[in-house]
């Protein structure tokens, strides 16, 4: 069988290359080892009950902001999107207190300043300098330069050397830094460009969707076959072969017998340590890059809660909760600690109440940053074979992760009916990140070459999309899967929609 695309993996940088090309007029097809599509935007189904795994929020989704401009193209605006509260989409629980972030360049630095009164023109120029990165994001499709190098001079710099210089209040360094946990805070290696731009997003805008991620890559899916395009589930990559010098074809196994498909054009959303494995023998890919991309290192995982709450017991609150543990000195240490196998920090967001009564919470996810070591003596089993120490071990955790969201949200531990656990581990197996990581592989500003990824590959034909070549998230995810297509059709018909 023979396409002129085929894009491997259908988590979101796959869909959307898969749907630009297909919208381009080629014939693609998108191939997924599992049964559902979406990667890290998969939903799940318990007791029909739908809880979220990787996606909970976005940010720059209001008119004319980025995402939206994003999600228009892709068709993705129709799904049922519930703006956060603009006064508070956010709330902060460090050193006893809590603290609202708000939305708007100018409010969220008013309601700081509130707080910090002494520190109200370092506010003003922090929110003022994240407004200008959010402004260039899309400097690397729209002008001349090499990709998302041409911003390489926020790119470079170090993201807390930068909030060190500029914030002296050690405690609102914490609380600007205190939502981070949508990335990974590391105080040695974070650049400043990935720090700014993630928050500046949501503070222009942020929006949940009502029903779950898998709506996106649903409609994703949905829109690829509209166009004539094939998304095969349950139908893995063990090997993509070369001829002269290019990809030549793919060989799946979604039957009895393996299969060839055939391409002029190979897109991976897989890892770009998966993507090499299953180039069996290349004469196009050095040692030296396979050794290069195999020791790049990968972000935490999480691990995560999701709970079915008892009815009417917890008040529904239309923003996110971050609640760091009492004597934590710095938020930006979660990421050391969590190596450690500590817990001090965690992200707890409430899934939009189904019906017209939006008063009561229905499900809660919590999310707490966990090594992979963590788990890593139970790697080699799968979701059906897992022995009872590691059951007791997600018991322990839940038991100790709940009990500290408690301390945020009153009545909590009271008020859980049921609740599912998923580690790192669960991750790794169900979307293909290496060691379950949240976040993909970690960049170094003091690095930039060998951690920043460029979606070209040795082949010709081959091209890496996702979030682990520059941003992650679903905005920068977004961001690189036109980057990609745009090394494919060229920049200028693709990326008009974004000036």
């Amino acid at each position: 069988m023979k396409f002129d695309a085929v894009i491997l993996g259908s988590g979101l940088g796959g869909l959307q290359c898969a749907y630009i090309l297909a919208k381009s007029g080629m014939k693609v097809c998108v191939v997924e080892k599992n049964g559902i599509a979406g990667g890290c935007l998969q939903s799940f189904r318990r007791k029909g009950e739908v809880f979220d795994t990787g996606f909970h929020y976005v940010g720059a989704l209001g008119k004319g902001q980025i995402l939206e401009k994003l999600f228009s193209y892709f068709s993705l605006m129709d799904l049922p999107w519930r703006q956060l509260d603009t006064e508070g989409f956010d709330q902060i629980f460090f050193g006893g207190k809590s603290y609202l972030l708000r939305n708007g360049f100018e409010n969220f630095a008013e309601g700081l300043s509130e707080h910090f009164p002494s520190s109200a023109k370092q506010i003003k120029a922090y929110s003022a300098f994240l407004k200008e990165v959010g402004s260039k994001i899309t400097d690397p499709l729209l002008k001349p330069g090499n990709g998302i190098f041409s911003v390489n001079e926020f790119l470079g710099k170090n993201a807390w050397e930068y909030l060190e210089s500029n914030i002296e209040d050690p405690l609102l360094r914490n609380i600007l830094s205190g939502n981070s946990l949508k990335l990974e805070l590391r105080k040695e290696t974070l650049p400043l460009y990935t720090f700014a731009q993630i928050n500046s997003s949501y503070i222009q805008s942020a929006w949940r969707l009502e029903g779950g991620g898998s709506l996106i890559a649903d409609s994703l899916v949905s829109s690829i076959r509209k166009m004539g395009g094939e998304v095969y589930m349950s139908s893995e990559a063990v090997e993509i072969a070369e001829k002269d010098g290019k990809a030549d074809y793919v060989l799946i196994k979604h039957g009895k017998e393996p299969e060839r498909i055939y391409s002029d054009i190979f897109i991976s959303n897989l890892s770009p340590q998966l993507t090499l494995s299953l180039l069996k023998e290349s004469k196009c890919v050095r040692p030296v890059f396979r050794h290069r991309i195999q020791k790049l290192e990968q972000t935490y995982g999480f691990f995560t809660v999701n709970i079915r709450l008892k009815e009417g017991k917890i008040p529904y609150r239309n923003r996110n909760y971050y609640c760091y543990a009492e004597g934590l000195d710095s938020v930006w240490d979660i990421s050391e600690m969590a190596e450690k196998g500590l817990a001090k920090g965690m992200l707890i967001s409430e899934t939009v109440p189904k019906g017209p009564d939006k008063r009561w919470a229905t499900n809660i996810d919590i999310l707490v940053p966990m090594a992979f070591s963590q788990v890593s003596k139970w790697e080699g089993t799968t979701p059906s074979s897992r022995p009872q120490d590691y059951k007791e071990f997600k018991a322990r955790k839940a038991e100790e992760f709940i009990a500290m969201a408690d301390g945020c949200i009153p009545g909590l531990k009271e008020a859980v009916q049921t609740y599912y656990t998923s580690t790192p581990l669960t991750y790794q197996h169900y979307t293909g990140a290496i060691n379950g990581t949240a976040y993909g592989i970690r960049k170094d500003c003091n690095n930039l070459l060998k951690t920043l990824l460029a979606p070209k590959t040795p082949i010709p034909n081959l091209f890496f999309t996702g979030q682990n070549l520059n941003l992650h998230g679903v905005l920068g995810v977004s961001i690189t899967s036109l980057l990609t297509c745009s090394d494919i059709l060229g920049k200028e018909p693709l990326v008009s929609f974004l000036e």
